[in-house]
């Protein structure tokens, strides 16, 4: 047996059934997509329910609805008959899933649901099925061949309404105006929810961290401070407290190779002026496009004034797994 081939016979034949499903998208998707839509504008859900295999992909379809913002749960066909049907309300969008329409679970249920004031769309391979006739809307999932190399295993089956799953929920999303920073609200834990969530202020260093220093204070001051505070650099502050200029562990290293003397003197004779800043209400993640953008380790976090109120460092962003 030449598993390579099989499994290469096995994706040809999932990508065949989605181009076809892709050929068959119409006016029933754009229905289907309109009642969702209307389902969550008005405080509604969106309900999927099916047996076995169809109701396994359901319950991936309904947890991608709910990350993106559109309240999704499954309801168990079997436990709808004995009580879980009371968490179907008037106005939710109710999305039965069945490969051939034709199962006896979900057509017992079928009643039940019509009683309700809500929109069911059907997604399933029988077009005129029992389940296609009770709907509002009915999705095509009809495929030609089973991946398996029996043809009984559900796989170009699942694969196709788990794909059409999948398109729902993006255009739904894209159709709502969800944007990226309301993704990050409903991920708070992960990498992207920390990126866009974390502002500037939230990881810079301050108060009796923060380097500070008048352009009079000497280079041996500014050795003093930066191991004090634990930083690479110094801040130099004007006499009206604003950014004044910035001193780093680099510039003292370059300078010290021509002025032996570098301890007595004072920074402003080799402080960088106008220094890269960032404002303290900015995402975190920008702080990381300006140290890509600009050969440097340390940004001077200023308020609208210009007065420096922290100091950021690529070990700030680290520490805190912004990146």
């Amino acid at each position: 047996m030449d598993h390579l081939a099989l499994a290469c016979s096995v994706i040809d034949t999932e990508i065949a059934e989605l181009q076809r499903l892709r050929q068959r998208l119409g006016q029933s998707f754009i229905d289907a997509v309109a009642a969702m839509q209307r389902a969550v504008e008005a405080g509604r859900k969106i309900i999927l329910c099916g047996v076995g295999k169809s109701g396994n992909v359901g319950a991936k379809i309904a947890a991608t609805f709910t990350s993106t913002g559109a309240p999704a749960v499954v309801l168990n066909v079997q436990d709808a008959l004995h009580g879980d049907i009371g968490i179907v309300n008037d106005g939710d969008a109710v999305v039965a899933m069945s490969a051939s329409g034709e199962t006896d679970e979900l057509l017992k249920l079928l009643p039940h649901l019509r009683r309700r004031r809500i929109t069911l769309i059907a997604m399933t391979g029988g077009s005129y099925s029992s389940l296609a006739r009770a709907s509002d809307t009915v999705l095509d999932v009809q495929v030609e061949k089973e991946a398996c190399p029996l043809g009984l295993a559900p796989t170009s089956s699942s694969t196709v309404m788990l794909v059409l799953g999948d398109a729902l929920a993006m255009v739904l999303l894209e159709a709502r105006g969800f944007r990226q920073e309301d993704f990050a609200q409903l991920h708070p834990g992960g990498t992207l929810g920390r990126t866009l969530l974390t502002r500037v202020s939230d990881i810079m260093r301050s108060g009796d961290r923060l380097p500070l220093l008048t352009p009079e204070a000497t280079v041996m001051d500014a050795v003093r401070t930066m191991t004090r505070c634990r930083s690479g650099c110094v801040i130099i502050t004007a006499p009206d407290g604003t950014l004044a200029g910035i001193f780093t562990q680099g510039d003292f290293t370059r300078a010290y190779e021509s002025h032996s003397d570098i301890g007595a003197c004072p920074l402003s004779r080799f402080m960088i002026p106008r220094p890269i800043t960032i404002p303290e209400d900015k995402l975190a993640a920008e702080v990381l496009q300006l140290l890509e953008g600009h050969p440097v380790d340390e940004l001077v976090v200023v308020n609208a004034g210009r007065i420096p109120v922290g100091l950021v460092d690529t070990q700030d962003l680290s520490r805190h797994r912004v990146i």
